[in-house]
């Protein structure tokens, strides 16, 4: 699967894209080290790989995540979103949504060392 990122002369251009959107509600530890908590997603790699920041639209939990877990079940155009209440993550199902990709991927360049030390 094929992600388009456009960078312009003015830097990163986000994309939108339809993806089928589940939830999952279970506490632990992530792929990318950090515990499960509101905010977070997970999504198959190979299209929206950890750290990527992402605008879910059109949905009742619309709001900023970033990709920070992945998952078997997680392939191609497909996100996980983690909702802490395991109810409402069931009531949540199986639904397709507009995902806007802020930033694609993680640049540890980007980051300062002052973020890097906390």
């Amino acid at each position: 699967m094929l992600v388009l990122v456009v960078v312009s002369s003015v830097g990163f251009i986000p994309t939108t894209m339809r993806m089928k959107a589940t939830a999952y509600c279970q506490h632990g530890t992530t792929k990318s080290g950090t515990r499960a908590r509101t905010g977070i997603v997970a999504a198959d790699p190979a299209v929206l790989p950890v750290g990527t920041v992402l605008r879910l639209l059109d949905s009742a939990y619309s709001g900023v995540y970033t990709v920070m877990d992945t998952g078997s079940a997680v392939k191609g155009r497909h996100i996980d979103i983690f909702i802490p209440d395991c109810a409402a993550a069931e009531q949540f199902g199986e639904r397709n949504v507009r995902v806007q990709v802020i930033r694609h991927g993680w640049n540890p360049k980007a980051v300062t060392d002052a973020e890097r030390e906390q």
